[in-house]
């Protein structure tokens, strides 16, 4: 039996036992003086790894048209541009690949934001940055407070509080090229017994591709209610509804060498996606310097996607043998915006729903007679996934609600292609303690994570499963150490250096394979990924005007997991990635002591090493021994020049890079003709896109304007070749004016 898991309840146990005790000392007066709002502690010379953030006021400078562009500045942060707005968005950290974030955790106040954080951790929804006042991105030691996924960084979102003493408020407006519009407002009131805020946005606009248009709108409200000098509540409610036509259908070679930007289909393709979730946090001080918070979230996604063309670019979800629908074979022309009309496709919609709750304590103690800050908590997490596909060459297949009918047919063959139910149970135990002696402070913690994952295939291929090995039942507990160090002896330096084991758990969205008989479909009880994640830099503000980080870190895999076409994912075996991370900014006007600023900010990655250590056992997959890792530059670089004049003016003009990157391992071996026309094959070019911005704050009041321009130089460039040739964003201008209150 494994006692892990009760031996750290227990020792959470009799810690909030002894917490209890220790606040009847001392009963503070201000809730406000520990509380949590952050992944990030308030103390950030502690801090035993490298972190970034982007603030408010830096993010409002850089005027960035979404998240995506905000996040570039960030060292070892990969974004990939594959639509226009940062809908489906990819991310990789440090050489992980980007596809759809799903290696990099993302949070908002502290609650995943995936479809599914353990059974489909992917990420078609962020938080808008009309919402944010502050990004975190961690990627050292202190991961083990976080989870489940802890192979690579962290990326906290946090949200503007409400507010604590009168109307508070802020509207916008943005317009600009390719169709593009914006509006968003935020109010809120409050008083001595707390406050509500109500925030409204809605954006749309062209895609990168013709045909691509998108719609998003978001309502959330926040509420906190302050029960008493111990007590406060937290609350929040928000509704997310996206319809796009963007598809994630690549172009073929040929394809994107007549027009990059086409989509023929763009018209059918569409992408929907409703999503509602709800956060309740509960903060009762108990001593001075204790906290005792419980979170409790809710969330239900609802997403459907059509798409009509397979090929090129295929080899999503089918295989050889595939009955799988294309424009091309059923309509017996390429596919063109008219025929395309008149013609079917195939929906995927899916369901997701999780809920967690989570007590975490926070207190200061002295028990081994060394001053130290801990942080003790456990979360149960449970989530239901169904899956489901449905197929046909019959235009009506168009409208998902005749899809949906069990009674039409198509071709003599069942609409309905897939069906598959995911059930997810997952504990998490993590404990961490900050030892500070004189300028020194150490770090251990550890995180136990246990997951029970069910899956069952109720229809493969539009056949009833009722083979055994249809379902699955995957179980894993893993114990996550980590420990970091910080010292502190120069002034407003940190040197720093830390090792943590990361887990990301196994998918079962993608464990699914044909058997020997034909229409079998079997669960495989794959491995989980998991790494152990090295670092060691120095962060300084010594130099007046002068702040920088820089890291050199390792992160060895004892079994990557990676695409190895037809839609299924393979453990990978051993690889490592090395490099090397800098990051600073120097104002000039701090350094020659004058009111007119002018600033350089800048990030710079360097991946030396992102390899494979093994050959694989099947060389179709294109695993070779010291071959490059896909979609891992192997340079990245973000530099920028601005003004800041005292009557309220600011501008900045930078450069984003991204070097050479090669393409999924299974893409690099395909058959020559499969090679020259999917689109899958053959490397992404190194590109620079040149971005500016531009705010006036007149007399530093309550209006501001601003002016924003990205891939100013209109270059062509591709992103990626996931599911065929994608090309990068055209010149997006956009500008508008902000109102605060």
């Amino acid at each position: 039996m494994n006692t892990t898991p009760k031996l750290v309840t227990a020792a959470i146990t009799a810690a909030f036992a002894a917490a209890g005790t220790a606040a009847q000392e001392s009963v503070p007066s201000q809730l406000e003086a520990v509380l949590v709002r952050g992944i990030l502690p308030d103390v950030l010379e502690a801090v035993p790894g490298s972190f970034s953030v982007v603030a408010e006021d830096e993010l409002e400078a850089r005027q960035p048209f979404s998240v995506k562009e905000a996040l570039r500045q960030m060292p070892g942060v990969h974004v990939v541009d594959e639509d226009s707005f940062g809908l489906g968005l990819n991310i990789g950290v440090r050489g992980l690949n980007p596809r759809r974030s799903s290696r990099t955790l993302l949070l908002e106040d502290g609650m995943p934001l995936f479809l599914a954080p353990y059974g489909d951790p992917s990420a078609h929804y962020s938080t808008p940055l009309d919402r944010i006042e502050r990004i975190e991105v961690v990627k050292g030691s202190g991961q083990v407070l976080y989870g489940p996924q802890t192979v690579g960084g962290m990326i906290n979102f946090v949200t503007r509080p409400v507010p604590a003493r009168g109307l508070v408020g802020r509207v916008s407006a943005t317009a600009g090229n390719n169709d593009f519009r914006g509006l968003h407002a935020n109010v809120g009131y409050g008083g001595g017994a707390g406050g509500i805020m109500l925030d409204v946005l809605q954006k749309r606009g062209d895609g990168v591709r013709r045909n691509h248009d998108f719609d998003v709108r978001e309502y959330t409200l926040k509420g906190r209610l302050d029960l008493g000098p111990r007590h406060a509540v937290t609350a929040k409610a928000s509704y997310y509804e996206e319809d796009s036509h963007v598809s994630e259908t690549g172009l073929g070679t040929l394809e994107y060498a007549q027009d990059p930007f086409q989509a023929p289909t763009g018209r059918q393709d569409r992408f929907l996606h409703e999503r509602r979730s709800f956060q309740l946090r509960h903060d009762f001080q108990l001593g001075e310097r204790s906290l005792l918070s419980t979170q409790l979230y809710h969330s239900r996604s609802e997403r459907a996607s059509f798409r009509q063309i397979n090929e090129p670019g295929g080899f999503d979800d089918a295989g050889n043998d595939s009955t799988g629908f294309s424009v091309l074979d059923r309509c017996g022309t390429p596919a063109t915006e008219a025929n395309a009309a008149v013609c079917g496709g195939r929906w995927r919609p899916r369901e997701y729903e999780y809920w967690g709750i989570e007590p975490r304590l926070d207190f200061s103690h002295a028990l081994f007679g060394i001053e130290s800050d801990a942080v003790i908590g456990f979360r149960y997490h449970r989530e239901d996934i169904e899956r489901n596909q449905f197929r046909g060459a019959d235009p009506r297949i168009q409208s998902l609600s005749f899809a949906r009918n069990p009674l039409a047919l198509s071709d003599g063959i069942s609409q309905h292609r897939e069906q598959i139910e995911i059930d997810v149970a997952a504990r998490a135990w993590y404990a961490q303690n900050t030892f500070h002696a004189g300028d020194w402070s150490l770090t251990p913690g550890v995180r136990v994570e246990q997951v029970r994952m069910r899956t069952d295939v109720l229809r493969a291929d539009g056949q009833p499963q009722n083979n055994p090995e249809s379902r699955l039942a995957n179980r894993q507990t893993e114990v996550l150490p980590g420990f970091g160090a910080a010292w502190n002896g120069i002034a407003n330096t940190t040197l720093f250096a830390g090792v943590h084991r990361g887990f990301a758990p196994p998918r079962p969205d993608r464990d699914i394979s044909t058997g020997g008989a034909a229409d079998t479909a079997v669960v495989d009880d794959t491995r989980p990924e998991k790494s152990t994640n090295w670092e060691l830099g120095v962060r300084s503000a010594y130099f007046r005007g002068v702040t920088f980080e820089s890291t050199l870190f390792h992160t060895a895999f004892d079994d990557i997991v990676i695409n190895n076409g037809a839609g299924s994912f393979i453990n990978g075996g051993e690889s490592e990635m090395s490099g090397f991370e800098l990051a600073g900014r120097v104002d000039f006007g701090a350094v020659l002591g004058t009111l007119h600023n002018v600033y350089l900010v800048g990030a710079y990655t360097n991946l030396f090493t992102a390899r494979f250590r093994k050959d694989g056992l099947d060389p179709e997959d294109g695993i070779v021994k010291g071959g490059r890792l896909p979609y891992a530059p192997r340079h990245l670089a973000s530099l920028s020049l601005g003004y800041e004049h005292p009557l309220g003016i600011e501008a900045r003009i930078g450069v984003d890079y991204v070097s050479r990157q090669q393409p999924d391992t299974f893409a690099r071996v395909l058959p020559p003709v499969d090679a020259a026309l999917s689109g899958l094959s053959g490397d992404i070019p190194s590109y620079a896109l040149v971005n500016a911005a531009i705010t006036y704050k007149p007399g530093g009041g309550s209006a501001s304007f601003f002016l924003s321009g990205h891939n100013l130089t209109d270059r062509r460039y591709l992103v990626s070749r996931v599911d065929g040739m994608v090309a990068g964003r055209k010149r997006q201008v956009f500008g508008g004016v902000r109102y605060t209150f």
